[in-house]
């Protein structure tokens, strides 16, 4: 664990379908890195993550920036992911100079946004070449230096559990355990985080109805079902990073990393 971070951990462990399970300490998922407490960053900088690929948009991330450790480098890889910016739209509001204005502008824009299984699939219609890169970052990695991949968005759940459903889906991760890791960030989450997300939303002015809540808070299975169904229709998770550039030999370096 790294202390400040709720919707932090490690993807190995996961079961295969051809039996066994992924290996620990090549892909990390969690939240924004904007909260690390001092023991947080001593044990990110103890740890054998190398390189951290962040999924945020440019005004997500001067909003919250990323903290990290000064006593030695990291990778920083900036993969920016409009759909699924749902809690960077909020904080983007709280700073608005005219709160009337904010107010209308996150009340248009949460009034549009879809189900989060048809917001997956749009991330997915134009995200291919983000999702590979991110494969390619992990196929990369290496035993002998700390070069594990930590993956996060601003929540850790939407850009980051698509990403991370994508990635073990396409090294042969048993579809049940990819949709229960996907549907665990909403448990991780749950108390100070939420309730920091719905007091932004209804400090806007805005109705916090169910659908919003699940929007910002949520990660029901059947919305990451949705996504991966999608992929199946576009020949499976291994042609689909394919197609955003990811080649034979790097395909076969991310299954090696993650499962052997």
């Amino acid at each position: 664990m790294i202390p400040g971070l709720q919707n932090f951990r490690d993807t190995g462990g996961t079961p295969l379908r051809a039996g066994g399970s992924t290996r620990s300490g090549v892909l990390y998922r969690s939240e924004a890195l904007s909260g690390l407490s001092a023991e947080g960053l001593d044990a990110l900088a103890s740890s054998g993550i190398g390189v951290i690929a962040d999924f945020r948009t440019e005004m997500e991330r001067g909003l919250a920036p990323d903290v990290l450790p000064s006593t030695r480098a990291f990778d920083v890889v900036e993969l920016p992911l409009l759909e699924g910016a749902m809690t960077g739209l909020a904080q983007s509001a709280l700073t608005a100079s005219d709160p009337s204005k904010a107010e209308a502008a996150i009340a248009a824009a949460l009034a549009q946004l879809p189900s989060l299984g048809d917001l997956y699939v749009s991330m997915l219609g134009g995200g291919a070449a983000s999702f590979a890169h991110l494969a390619r970052l992990v196929a990369a990695s290496r035993d002998d230096a700390p070069t594990a991949v930590l993956v996060h968005c601003t929540a850790g759940k939407d850009r980051t559990g698509v990403a991370v459903a994508l990635l073990l889906d396409a090294v042969g991760a048993d579809r049940d355990a990819v949709v229960a890791d996907y549907s665990a960030s909403a448990a991780n989450l749950a108390g100070p985080w939420a309730d920091r997300m719905r007091a932004m939303i209804t400090g806007m002015g805005v109705p916090l109805t169910p659908a919003i809540d699940a929007l910002v808070t949520g990660t029901p299975p059947e919305a990451i079902e949705r996504a991966l169904a999608w992929i199946d229709d576009q020949g499976g998770s291994a042609d689909y990073l394919r197609s955003g550039g990811l080649t034979e030999p790097e395909l076969a370096a991310l299954r090696t990393r993650l499962t052997a």
